[in-house]
């Protein structure tokens, strides 16, 4: 019989205490029924936790490339700081590759 756990030790745990058949399994062999168990991710059955990722990843871009037009259309040329356009420059860069990652396919793991 499987049985499906989060993927944490005290979702283990509460299985284990709640579900008399799976402590006689346990008794009996515990790797047979360590092999029974099904561990969920939450990560693979929570579409949102990539939602809110890529939302946020993405609205960083944006508020970026707005905010160094806005200062280069208004702020005076003796007064920009060079160093800015350095700064968002990396913060961008690293959105626009966590982004990448995020939406990038996984490759498939073809070794048996």
């Amino acid at each position: 019989m499987k049985t499906t756990i989060d993927n944490t030790f005290e979702d283990f745990k509460t299985a284990l205490n709640n579900n008399p058949a799976l402590q006689e399994e346990f008794k009996a062999d515990p790797v047979k029924a360590a092999e029974n168990l099904v561990i969920t991710n939450p990560k693979d059955t929570d579409p949102w936790i990539y939602r809110i990722i890529v939302i946020s990843l993405g609205l960083a871009i944006f508020s970026i490339i707005i905010t160094l037009t806005i200062m280069t259309i208004t702020v005076e040329k003796d007064d920009f700081n060079p160093q800015i356009i350095t700064i968002f420059t990396a913060i961008s860069s690293g959105a626009i590759g966590a982004l990448a990652g995020l939406l990038a396919p996984s490759p498939n793991n073809t070794s048996k």
